[in-house]
């Protein structure tokens, strides 16, 4: 019995999960990407996703079963492919341009039987308006019938040690029932449970309602914050207080913006489809995008009046930032909010530095220097700001040794600690 086949095109943060869980669960797998240096470093044995060791990649590529490749004409003779490519945004729009490239460049090797499922985030429609046109353009079949195409929403949470992708539930859809079955059974190969729904719009829809409802609530919770401050309420401890509510709330914390592949992207797809479509004003999503957006401006504001409180100027200031990945124990860049925090304390004259163990160097703006966190660097700084709180930071040295510390993460304790 022959192996399958499996193509991801996409070798990043959820891509390349999905294809190390596929070598290990028997198929053979071919990872495209177009970037040439992230290929070249894979097939080095060289992983760039936290979530992925060298350890694990090494196995895959010692199986002899996954093979990293920038050629589509690696794909030939595929049995199924799972598309994994960023739907960012230009200008407010949904940049769709890579699901493009992806349906061009794999639909002359789509065959009779196949299964095309797409992965990314997008709004509802994309996989049977947009992708399906183009791979029947390309191979002259169709789908349903010829070939199956599906969705299937991905939930990869970087840097999360409990919720991984063999664990988390898998939504899956297809075209018709007969996709359906075909993109359920691939992924119940990988993961402990699948949540099948009536159609690739539906699928669509469910990622989008998963990450607006947090952009709302986390919106919520930061402008109760920026409010808390004028009132003089300690927000944090509200929130713990409420958490002891057994029904009826789930707590979410504040903090200096929202980043990454998801949160300030997707909601905005689901408002963009709204006014395209309906012509109607999606008001929850638009205003919680303001609120988030706000952030990092509160943030440079609030450190830039603690200086002036401690008779110092944030012109000239010495100032060290903890983290600027946009989330916790990942180097993930991408969107981050601590990135435009520093780029504004460096508008109003500040010496900015950064801890930030986990990104690469070519992703630190410019003008930040990066240094460690010793005792030496947090007296020498003015004021330190807790922006991404990674597990590995030092927070008792901080607390201790610092002048002033602004905490955006709830990290922190001590006399010379302000909390957002």
């Amino acid at each position: 019995m022959s192996v399958e086949k499996l193509v991801v095109i996409g070798q990043g943060y959820v891509g390349l999960p999905l294809a190390m869980r596929a070598v290990e669960a028997g198929l053979d797998v071919v990872g495209l990407d177009v970037d040439s240096d992230r290929v070249k470093r894979l097939a080095s044995g060289e992983s760039f996703v936290e979530d992925i060791p060298a350890d694990r990649l090494g196995r895959a590529l010692g199986s002899g079963r996954y093979r990293p490749s920038t050629a589509y004409t690696d794909a030939e003779g595929f049995d199924i492919c799972v598309i994994t490519v960023p739907t960012p945004l230009r200008d407010g729009t949904p940049d769709l341009s890579f699901v493009e490239q992806a349906g061009v460049g794999i639909g002359p090797y789509v065959r009779p039987g196949c299964t095309v499922i797409l992965e990314s985030t997008t709004y509802p429609g994309t996989t049977e308006e947009l992708l399906r046109p183009l791979l029947e353009s390309a191979s002259g079949l169709r789908s349903p019938g010829d070939f199956h195409l599906g969705y299937s929403p991905e939930r990869i949470d970087p840097g999360n040690p409990t919720w991984r992708l063999e664990n988390t539930p898998k939504v899956v859809s297809g075209m018709d029932a007969v996709a359906l079955a075909r993109v359920d059974g691939f992924y119940r190969r990988l993961v402990e449970r699948t949540v099948p729904v009536d159609s690739t719009r539906v699928a669509e829809l469910t990622k989008l309602i998963e990450n607006t409802f947090r952009q709302v609530n986390i919106a919520l919770i930061n402008e109760l914050t920026m409010l808390s401050h004028h009132l003089d309420i300690d927000v944090w401890q509200a929130i713990e207080a409420a958490e002891s509510k057994p029904f009826g709330f789930m707590p979410f914390r504040p903090g200096p913006g929202v980043g990454g592949h998801c949160l300030p992207i997707d909601p905005c797809y689901l408002s963009w489809q709204v006014k395209r479509r309906l012509g109607r004003q999606f008001r929850f999503i638009e205003l919680a995008n303001d609120v988030n957006h706000e952030m990092p401006e509160h943030v440079a504001r609030r450190v830039m009046n603690g200086l002036n409180r401690a008779g110092r100027a944030v012109s000239g200031a010495r100032l060290l930032l903890l983290g600027l990945a946009y989330k916790k124990n990942t180097g993930d860049m991408r969107d981050s909010p601590a990135v435009d925090v520093a780029r504004r304390l460096q508008a109003l004259g500040a010496d900015v530095r950064a801890v930030e163990p986990y990104a690469e160097p070519h992703q630190i703006p410019g003008g930040v220097l990066v240094v460690e966190l010793t005792e030496r660097e947090v007296r020498a700084a003015d004021a330190v700001v807790v922006v991404t709180d990674h597990d590995d930071f030092d927070y008792d040295l901080v607390a201790r040794h610092a002048r002033y510390v602004f905490d955006t993460r709830n990290r922190c304790a001590g006399p010379v600690v302000e909390r957002l």
